[in-house]
């Protein structure tokens, strides 16, 4: 396990895993949700997996909302990746930057929980379809993240022509 934890980037500990692990804490308390945290292992996948998944919505609706309602502005991929080889302090604030986002979309993610688990009680049906749902959104979500990386790879790709 220690090994594991050694591979870890410091990037996938702030953008994955503690988020997750701050979303399965937080979830257990404040919902009728329960996410197994007592195996280590389990917990640490889990966990990890939640992260991922709160990263992705950050990435792929919270960063976009942003942006287009002025709230945050971007610099141009290329001028990015050309500053960020100059200037390594970029990357770490970037990394930084991307934390933020993840923890904005843990908080929204939070709410978003609750609600549904509101409208559950509500609707009875939501309790027997909720695994489909869950399944769909997941499988949107990686296929819009896969999309999206593609498209950051062939920027890269095209920054170093």
């Amino acid at each position: 396990m220690k090994e594991l934890l050694e591979k870890i980037a410091s990037y996938n500990l702030f953008n994955y895993l503690l988020p997750g692990v701050l979303f399965a804490l937080l979830a257990n308390w404040i919902t009728n949700y329960k996410f197994p945290l007592d195996n280590v292992i389990i917990g640490g996948f889990l966990c990890y997996f939640l992260g991922l998944i709160i990263s992705r919505i950050g990435s792929l609706i919270v960063e976009p909302i942003l942006k287009k309602t002025s709230f945050v502005k971007f610099a141009d991929y290329k001028d990015y990746i050309s500053a960020s080889a100059k200037d390594p302090l970029i990357i770490t604030l970037s990394e930084a930057n991307n934390m933020y986002r993840t923890f904005i979309s843990l908080f929204l993610t939070l709410i978003l929980l609750k609600a549904y688990e509101v409208a559950e009680s509500r609707f009875s049906f939501l309790q027997n379809v909720s695994p489909y749902i869950l399944i769909i959104l997941f499988l949107i979500l990686f296929l819009w993240s896969y999309r999206k990386q593609t498209k950051y790879i062939k920027c890269r790709v095209k920054a170093n022509d």
